[in-house]
């Protein structure tokens, strides 16, 4: 992706299985994009996803931690 996108209206959330350690991501959504950052380095780098790449990660995060 090569537009950048307006941050500032973005709701942040942090997932409440992270405990309290620090060591978190975060993601909101802006537009069509899932955008997710270092909670540690909140004014840094964001990745950007596409709703099919979102998905795709979601499904093959839930696959890797399925019983074998």
């Amino acid at each position: 992706m090569s537009k950048k996108l307006d941050l500032s209206g973005a709701a942040w959330r942090t997932s409440s299985l992270s405990g309290s350690n620090g060591q978190c991501v975060q993601v909101a959504l802006i537009g069509e994009y899932v955008i997710v950052r270092d909670s540690k380095d909140p004014q840094g780098a964001v990745l950007a996803f596409g709703a099919a790449e979102w998905n795709a990660f979601l499904v093959n995060l839930k696959a890797d931690h399925l019983p074998q």
